[in-house]
């Protein structure tokens, strides 16, 4: 059985076992939201069991790794995904596996493989087999690689969906929202179709006349997928490229079918999760949120962002974690991420651990908003830590350590009770320690006030005769409350 299936049966299996233990609820709570749809696990059992390298047709000559499993729905933490792949233009499937590595070292819950060049089946088999991370794909990109579109068959579909499955893939992005009605939506936008997905069906659709061959073959789809537990997640291929385009008709009737094909996969016993828009104005952001949460019965939302603002190409990561923060605080499940290279160029290791760290930035943030039990136990060790001016404990603590240590080295190779930005006269940590030193009673020039003197129901002759008698000597040692 699948893991929705196991749910809904009343069984808890090892991985929402894990689950659980991670993100420190009960497994029944776990097994519970799983069975509504309400949480995913995408744990393909090939992957999860470490047995896809071991498949003859796919050997890497290295011990695949094995799964670790993780949640993904709003009730618990905030994932992030991390986009990496060959283009036809540049990098290789060594490459693109120490991105993989990359990404994982900077927080990654998930990585999805998006190569459309190079040998994609190996590159493809590379990622499962040295991920602990769930791996997701988009299986049209194999099924053209070697074909026009407008040559693409059910068959073809089909033999591709079995053979990534089979692979250990753990979730496919699969754009069968986009109908043929919805293709006069996208004439009056300003960019158009952004998708790669949603753009190359549009053109088979016009080629031949005919629905959206995802579609139409949705249920042999469901059936493959559920045979090796990997979830859906449904491909938004009419998302909006632009503010401009933001929360039009076409986005909307594309959510209207997802919400219907959301249904179908769990009658199938499919695990689903729905993709999300790519730029959104922020005054949208929550009521986009919300309104897929109505339409696909709360199923975990994966959001691309959203940017807030289209005019600034090389900071892409900052205009898109600020949208993805108020995603993730209104119900968004898991974020993919957005590097400096978006809209530019490829990313390398560098742009992805930007973009990591962004949305680690980002997804932690809305936990602290949302009340995610513990979220917020780091960020007030870290307030103890530097109250305290301890700085190898600041440095343990933060996600980035090495980036602050060296930051902070760069004018004060020691660890001082300042730092470079104020010095020792005027660091505010510093002089808040002695305060609390000196309030709290240890310092031996302290003398606590009279309460009576802060009381407000005195007159201000009263305060004056305290206020007098304050400045007198003590004439015995019964001095403070009550003394007098």
């Amino acid at each position: 059985m699948t893991q929705l299936e196991s749910a809904r049966a009343g069984i808890i299996t090892e991985q929402m076992k894990r689950v659980a233990e991670r993100e420190n609820v009960t497994a029944a709570f776990v097994r519970d939201k799983v069975a509504a749809g309400h949480l995913v696990i995408p744990a393909n059992v090939r992957h999860l069991h470490g047995s896809a390298g071991r498949d003859p047709q796919h050997r890497t000559g290295t011990a695949p790794c094995r799964l670790d499993p993780t949640g993904i729905g709003r009730a618990v933490s905030t994932k992030i995904n991390a986009n990496i792949g060959a283009s036809p233009v540049t990098s290789s499937t060594d490459e693109e596996t120490d991105k993989l590595r990359w990404a994982v070292r900077w927080g990654a819950d998930a990585v999805m493989d998006l190569s459309t060049g190079g040998d994609l089946n190996a590159c493809r088999q590379a990622m499962v087999d040295h991920s602990t991370v769930p791996i997701g794909t988009v299986p049209i990109y194999s099924m053209i690689i070697n074909r026009n579109i407008e040559e693409l068959t059910y068959d073809d579909i089909l033999r591709e969906v079995e053979n990534q499955a089979r692979q250990g893939v753990d979730f496919f992005t699969i754009h069968a929202g986009v109908l043929r009605e919805h293709l006069p939506l996208v004439r009056n936008r300003v960019t158009g179709i952004v998708s790669r997905g949603g753009s190359l069906l549009a053109k088979w659709m016009i080629h031949h006349g005919r629905e959206n061959p995802l579609y139409d073959t949705f249920d042999e789809i469901s059936a493959i997928m559920r045979q090796y537990d990997v979830t859906y997640s449904l491909g938004d291929g009419l998302r909006p490229g632009s503010l401009a385009d933001a929360s039009d008709a076409a986005q909307f009737a594309e959510l209207d079918v997802l919400g219907e094909l959301t249904h179908r996969a769990r009658e199938a016993g499919v695990q689903v999760m729905v993709e999300g828009p790519g730029h959104v104005p922020m005054d949208q952001i929550r009521m986009n949120m919300e309104r897929e949460r109505e339409v696909c019965d709360d199923a975990p939302f994966y959001v691309l962002g959203p940017l807030v603002t289209d005019v600034f190409p090389g900071y892409d990561h900052i205009t898109s974690c600020v949208g993805a923060t108020e995603a993730a605080r209104w119900g968004a499940a898991m974020l993919c991420y957005v590097t400096p290279k978006e809209h530019v160029g490829l990313p390398g290791p560098a742009d992805v651990k930007e973009g990591c760290i962004a949305y680690k930035i980002a997804a932690h943030a809305a936990d602290i908003a949302k009340g995610i039990p513990g979220a917020r136990d780091w960020d007030d060790d870290m307030s103890r830590a530097r109250a305290a001016l301890n700085w190898p404990r600041q440095f343990e603590l933060a996600f980035d350590g090495g980036t602050a240590r060296a930051l902070h080295d760069e004018d004060l190779e020691v660890d001082t009770d300042f730092c470079a930005m104020c010095g020792h006269d005027w660091c505010a940590m510093r002089i808040s320690k002695d305060i609390r030193q000196f309030a709290s009673g240890k310092d031996a020039e302290f003398q606590p006030q009279q309460p009576a003197a802060r009381s407000p129901g005195l007159s201000e002759e009263q305060r004056k005769f305290l206020a007098e008698r304050d400045r007198k000597p003590a004439c015995h040692s019964g001095g403070g409350r009550g003394s007098g």
